[in-house]
């Protein structure tokens, strides 16, 4: 593990320990992945503008996601499947986070059930939801399994009305249908994969804005909605009671050619007007792309392949040296920006 000394490094160590079908599933976009290369480019452009003799002997980066601290503006983004890069699967990644004191959202896709995964996790929980059925018996019985279990939020993703057309996984034969979706037992089709559009002969989606109402009378948890890219969809968000907007185009796995994420987080930004938290994923390598992304308004980033390419090449340990070094990137970019607190980083500080 001391050969990684950035998040990119992690995905070599995983290509090497991984099977081509599994690893194409979690690395490859939509169409010809444009928007894929886009999202981390997107960073590439952007330039930091730091500041002087500003005291900086203590680096404080705490935040607060809908309330509760957490010690960095970096959390782990739902993605499914962890088993697919070691046998201890969302466990060992949740445990990580736990100790790294970061936001870990499980998916309604998981590995394992979310009950499991609550178990092995810390209080900073998020459960990101799937529909079922267009909001029928199997979506209520998520979200009261949620709560249950202790969730401090619900994550629903909304830019899954289908899936996207994703080339790798298809020429590598790899069948999402195959594996064991914690989530959803024997007794109730576990050989079947929940309906989350993973599969793009899948039927499309029904559910609408109309259909969030439903979704708030079945949870008193905070609703934050995943998928957002533009202005339009961020205002109807907060009309609909989102207590958070996650800018995010899933990875690049969705529509190719959409814009990466950072590129339209100043827009959402302006648009929520400080209604609503703002959160992004998609294309984060760096500690100096966390600041540029606080820097642009979000309150936090979130990390996708990162944390499964650390998972894949050491389990908890790997996941836990990611956000580690992204903790040690984070700090050294504050201190040279001239910014103590996170609070501190503004829009004057990147063009």
């Amino acid at each position: 593990m001391t050969e990684a000394l950035n998040l990119r490094d992690f995905e070599a160590l995983a290509r090497a320990r991984m099977e081509p079908g599994p690893f194409s599933y979690y690395a490859g976009g939509a169409g010809d992945e444009h928007t894929l290369r886009d999202n981390e480019a997107a960073f590439s452009r952007r330039r930091l503008r730091p500041r002087m003799l500003v005291d900086v002997s203590c680096i404080d980066t705490s935040v607060t996601l809908l309330g509760e601290r957490v010690a960095m503006p970096v959390g782990v983004a739902p993605t499914a499947q962890h088993r697919l890069a070691h046998p201890d699967g969302e466990a060992a990644t949740a445990r990580a986070a736990a100790t790294a004191g970061v936001m870990f959202c499980a998916s309604t896709s998981s590995s394992l059930s979310l009950e499991e995964i609550a178990a092995a996790a810390g209080p900073l929980r998020w459960f990101q939801f799937y529909t079922q059925d267009n909001a029928g018996p199997r979506s209520e019985a998520l979200l009261l399994r949620a709560a249950a279990a202790g969730y401090r939020a619900i994550v629903l993703t909304v830019d899954l009305a289908v899936s996207g057309w994703r080339e790798r996984e298809l020429r590598e034969g790899f069948d999402i249908g195959s594996l064991r979706f914690g989530n959803f037992p024997a007794s109730e089709g576990a050989d079947e994969p929940p309906d989350n559009g993973l599969r793009p002969q899948d039927a499309p989606s029904a559910f609408t804005w109309d259909d969030l109402a439903w979704v708030r009378a079945r949870t008193t948890l905070p609703l934050i909605l995943k998928g957002i890219l533009t202005a339009e969809d961020a205002r109807l968000a907060i009309e609909h009671g989102a207590a958070a907007v996650w800018v995010s185009n899933h990875g690049a796995r969705q529509l190719d050619r959409s814009p990466a994420s950072v590129d339209v987080l100043e827009e959402i930004v302006a648009a929520v007007d400080g209604r609503a938290e703002v959160y992004v994923d998609g294309g984060v390598r760096r500690g100096i792309d966390v600041a540029t992304a606080l820097a642009l308004g979000a309150r936090a980033v979130f990390l996708g392949r990162p944390v499964l390419w650390a998972l894949a090449a050491d389990g908890e340990t790997g996941v836990s040296r990611a956000l580690s070094l992204l903790d040690a990137e984070l700090r050294n970019a504050m201190a040279l920006l001239g910014t103590p607190c996170v609070a501190d980083i503004t829009r004057a500080h990147v063009v």
